[in-house]
């Protein structure tokens, strides 16, 4: 079978004839039609991730889309989704034209979705989501600030806070279009991020158009998060998912005792398979309904080299996706 293959950490992968995969106890055979390329993804394929360096060579694709071949649990022909450990583990991942896949980690799918649109929102839209509704608590009402708002996870996370009952919902970001981007998702303000920012400066900025806000969803950290912090309401909440602006954010004991305001962490890899797949279902229900998308481009497996390279220059709108 082909699969788009790492030899060497720092590479892109390239497409080439590996072994098909056999399942064994407990394990799926999943016949993969999408696989998208993400952060996650890319950072393990550095080599410079907190898991270690990978392997290799090993077949990267922490999640994928397609249709169970075998499975002791699922009917041949299901369509589902699934994650995989590919990089943070060692074992082969999605960009293949088969996988194999614990059965418990295999999510049905109602198939209302295109597969690349939903292997684009993916894990992606999983974290927005349950950052959200399980770490953050969102309640019904409160207002939000989205940090990192043109990327995927941003984007899901506008239209995600609105489609649980958010208030008000800002968005903030670097990129020169991303104000139009958030605006179409329904933001109520936008705060533009700029690389010379301070934290004392842009929290004011941030003031001026965000006031106070009960929930900040934070995949950026660094002077952002630190700025952001500081516009948490009393009882609010900050949940960080990543570190693409920084590794590192502070904050004002005073400010954060004296409101009991609470800066949390997020992983996917801590979700309970129940919890993702009640997470998927909800994603897939809205995109079906038109209520929930991000841009994405479709490459050919045999194009995986070109589209990793342009996911990794940033020059791809979106999600990179693979269809196989």
């Amino acid at each position: 079978m082909r699969a788009a293959r790492l030899h060497t950490c720092g590479e892109p992968p390239q497409a080439i004839d590996v072994p098909e995969p056999l399942p064994g106890e407990g394990r799926a055979l999943v016949a993969v039609s999408a696989a998208p390329i993400t952060p996650l993804d890319l950072l393990c394929a550095s080599g410079t991730s907190y898991f270690g360096e990978p392997a290799t060579p090993y077949v990267p694709g922490v999640q994928g889309v397609g249709t169970v071949v075998a499975s002791a649990v699922h009917a041949p022909g299901t369509r589902v989704w699934f994650p995989t450990s590919a990089g943070m583990a060692p074992g082969d991942g999605a960009m293949a034209e088969r996988a194999v896949v614990p059965d418990a980690d295999l999510v049905p799918l109602t198939g209302r979705v295109d597969d690349v649109h939903l292997a684009a929102l993916g894990l992606s839209a999983i974290a927005a989501w349950t950052a959200l509704t399980l770490t953050g608590r969102l309640e019904a009402g409160e207002r939000v600030l989205v940090l990192g708002s043109s990327g995927v996870v941003g984007r899901v996370g506008l239209q995600a806070a609105r489609l649980i009952g958010a208030g008000a919902v800002f968005g903030a970001a670097l990129e020169p279009t991303a104000d139009g981007d958030a605006a179409a998702l329904g933001a109520d303000g936008f705060v533009p991020l700029r690389r010379e920012d301070d934290v004392a400066g842009l929290a004011a900025r941030m003031r001026e158009v965000v006031g106070e806000v009960d929930l900040v969803l934070d995949p950026l950290c660094g002077v952002p998060a630190s700025a952001a912090l500081l516009c948490l309401a009393p009882r609010g909440r900050l949940v960080n998912l990543g570190s693409s602006a920084g590794e590192v954010a502070t904050f004002s004991s005073a400010h954060l005792r004296s409101g009991t305001r609470q800066v949390l962490g997020y992983t996917n890899n801590d979700l309970t398979a129940e919890e993702r797949r009640a997470a998927m279902a909800a994603i897939e229900a809205h995109a079906a309904a038109g209520r929930l998308a991000v841009p994405y481009e479709a490459f050919p497996l045999e194009d995986a080299a070109e589209a990793w390279t342009r996911q990794q220059r940033g020059e791809v709108h979106g999600r990179a996706v693979l269809t196989i």
